[in-house]
């Protein structure tokens, strides 16, 4: 998605350890219209899927998540990084490891929100290794629900994620595909 990849390339900063820092537009401070776009690509893409629900995790990929839940015309799920007294023990969990952050999460969701036939699309900010796509592929696993699509904004070709969940047979796409990281910036996977 050219519009993504132009935002990435103007706004984008390269940090240490592998890190795009992409909080102009994407996940600290969010464009509007950017995230509009990006929702209708991903439903574009995945028109055809029969999609009945949007699964993401809190937070960076709600905004994108929802913008695509409402393209589709479909309820919008988001695991919750969190422990709440408001969502029980009815649930789904998984735990995930984010780099970033350098912890480890319990990500949860209520059981009367993904169920047995669901077709899932998975939308996720960034895909690098994949342990967040794990996770939530764990909950619609765990709930019989069918992963029928993922739908990523930036993935890290080169850290590995989105080949390993392509060989297991999901359709990983990825509106930005990173191929590495240069003295000269972001160099772009040609796909």
């Amino acid at each position: 998605m050219k519009l993504l990849e132009d935002r990435i390339t103007d706004e984008g900063r390269i940090l240490p350890g592998n890190i795009l820092k992409v909080d102009h537009f994407l996940n600290h401070q969010v464009d509007p219209q950017l995230m509009m776009a990006m929702g209708h690509d991903f439903a574009e893409h995945f028109q055809d899927r029969q999609i009945t629900r949007v699964l993401t995790l809190e937070v960076s990929g709600i905004a994108m998540a929802l913008t695509a839940a409402y393209a589709l015309k479909v309820p919008l799920v988001f695991a919750k990084k969190i422990a709440s007294v408001t969502l029980g023990d009815n649930v789904y969990s998984s735990k995930v490891y984010s780099y970033t952050k350098k912890r480890e999460y319990t990500i949860r969701v209520d059981k009367k929100f993904l169920a047995d036939g669901d077709r899932v699309l998975i939308i996720d900010d960034f895909l690098a290794v994949g342990q967040a796509l794990g996770g939530l592929i764990d909950l619609c696993d765990q709930a019989h629900a069918q992963v029928a699509g993922i739908g990523i904004a930036i993935e890290k070709a080169f850290q590995g994620g989105g080949d390993k969940y392509r060989a297991m047979g999901y359709e990983v796409y990825s509106q930005a595909k990173i191929r590495e990281f240069s003295s000269e910036g972001v160099i772009f996977a040609a796909d």
